[in-house]
């Protein structure tokens, strides 16, 4: 008996059969501290709307401890700002038909909330329920080389696992290279004071959003 067998009783997985109709379900699900992946995450969730979308703009919850974030003036303005915001949940990825990424880098890596976040999908990928969902990604860092890509690799690296559909942005438009260059996904580059630095990242991430929905779009459909 082989090893999908022993798991999951079969030798393959099958992706969930749902109903569908024209309209493709997109979960953007971002992490941000201080506001720049929260700003992200609208960008992208205004392009997929404009492409026809159903979106649901998620927050991952905050785990750091309040005197973490009282600490931090800015850190403790964007989470006031954003409490109305809905957290996300694990039935959202079930939900969704497509999954877009937003979240800063943390030593290279993905921040641990999202990890943690992440971490309780394990229910949905035993059933076959992350097969062919559509997934990109972005992030951001405080200079040009602090670890964005890296974050972006370490997340589709995750959804590999799942049978993910990964729809980087590539250089599919001319944006990509006015905006930093990053063809496995958006990434933003943050002073110190909040300010993205790169042009046109507004234009880069809907042109990834829309990359995604259209992807999703071919998937759902059965093309």
């Amino acid at each position: 008996m082989g090893f999908l067998a022993r798991l999951f009783g079969k030798e393959t997985i099958e992706p969930e059969k749902k109903e569908t109709d024209n309209m493709v379900k997109v979960a953007v699900v971002y992490y941000s501290s201080t506001g720049t992946n929260y700003k992200m995450a609208n960008w992208a969730k205004d392009a997929a709307e404009a492409e026809g979308a159903e979106v649901k703009l998620v927050k991952v919850p905050e785990l750091a401890p309040m005197e973490a974030i009282e600490s931090n003036p800015a850190w403790k303005a964007h989470y006031e700002a954003t409490k109305d915001v809905p957290d996300a949940k694990i039935d959202d990825l079930d939900w969704a038909d497509a999954i877009i990424w937003s979240v800063p880098t943390r030593f290279g890596n993905v921040p641990g909330q999202v990890k943690q976040f992440i971490d309780q999908a394990g229910g949905l990928w035993a059933q076959g329920k992350l097969v062919n969902k559509v997934v990109s990604a972005m992030s951001s860092a405080q200079n040009a080389h602090g670890g964005q890509e890296a974050t972006v690799l370490a997340l589709y690296k995750t959804m590999f696992h799942w049978g993910a559909i990964v729809a980087a942005p590539g250089y599919t438009d001319p944006v990509t290279f006015e905006s930093g260059g990053n063809p496995y996904g958006t990434s933003a580059t943050v002073d110190g004071e909040g300010n993205i630095q790169e042009n046109k990242l507004d234009e880069a991430i809907a042109n990834q959003a829309k990359r995604t929905v259209a992807v999703a779009k071919a998937v759902t459909s059965g093309m």
